[in-house]
């Protein structure tokens, strides 16, 4: 469990700063577009990465069920999902309820995969999902508006293919290193999101100005950031990996305040207190 928790901070740091990127992109680049781009630049560099160190590998036969359920679950649906609901709601309230795991890995992991989650472990559960409902702030939102409803349920069923990877992973774990899967993973995304993109955005695609948040999400944050988070993921328990990984949209909505100027109010200091409350809980 130890040797995850270095990969838990990089994944916090990269995926949770990886959201206000993506809304300042949004303002010159359509959401499938972005997250086709994302996921073929990041195949293209994990694949170039495998090469030059002479590690590229085709999957062996036990690998595939957890290539496809990351490929498209976690990268493809996910990332489908997550980007279109940037355009429509704020970064960081997309941060929270994109990686609010905790509803539904949980209950999950103790449904098909067996396991047993302590009394503490539950509580810890509980503060981190009231810490992650003061960040969202569902009481500040205008349920009226055009798209509000839409962003938030695509949100949730986000989570929900990301849980079901995580599960997949762990119930058939591949006997290839989770490194040297990485360019299949983001191939399968790509050959979900580019159909998805001709289909829903014809017209639509990728400007200047967004190249370089492209550049730095494809290149950087998409392949370090996946890779740590399917290994925490495959190597902490669920009650543990689902609450921890409330750090993520805990960042996100710091750097969204700082960065795009997002309002700082008393939710964000008792959510993101109540989230360490609850990882700590759950850690102990």
């Amino acid at each position: 469990m130890n040797a995850a928790l270095p990969q838990l901070g990089a994944a916090i740091i990269f995926f949770g700063g990886a959201w206000p990127i993506t809304k300042a992109a949004m303002a010159d680049a359509t959401p499938m577009w972005f997250a086709a781009g994302r996921a073929g630049l990041a195949c293209a560099t994990t694949a170039l990465l495998l090469v030059l160190l002479r590690r590229f590998v085709l999957p062996k036969p036990q690998d595939w069920t957890a290539v496809l359920a990351l490929g498209f679950l976690q990268l493809g649906l996910f990332f489908a999902l997550t980007h279109a609901a940037v355009a429509l709601l704020p970064a960081g309230r997309t941060a929270v309820l994109s990686n609010v795991v905790t509803y539904w890995l949980i209950p999950l992991s103790v449904l098909f995969l067996g396991e047993q989650v302590s009394r503490r472990r539950w509580i810890a559960a509980g503060i981190g999902m009231s810490g992650a409902a003061v960040l969202a702030g569902p009481w500040a939102v205008d349920w009226s508006e055009r798209g509000a409803f839409l962003g938030h349920a695509m949100l949730l069923v986000a989570g929900l293919a990301w849980s079901f990877a995580i599960i997949a992973s762990r119930r058939w774990p591949p006997r290839t290193p989770m490194l040297e899967l990485l360019p299949w993973c983001f191939g399968m995304a790509s050959v979900l999101l580019i159909p998805l993109a001709l289909v829903l955005e014809p017209a639509g695609g990728i400007g200047a100005a967004s190249w370089p948040f492209m550049i730095y999400i494809g290149l950087i944050a998409a392949p370090i950031g996946t890779w740590c988070v399917i290994e925490v993921g495959r190597h902490l328990p669920g009650a543990i990996s689902s609450v921890a990984f409330l750090l993520v949209p805990a960042f996100g909505v710091l750097i969204s305040n700082i960065w795009l100027g997002e309002a700082l109010g008393w939710d964000v200091i008792l959510g993101g207190g109540l989230i360490m409350a609850s990882v700590l809980l759950a850690a102990w």
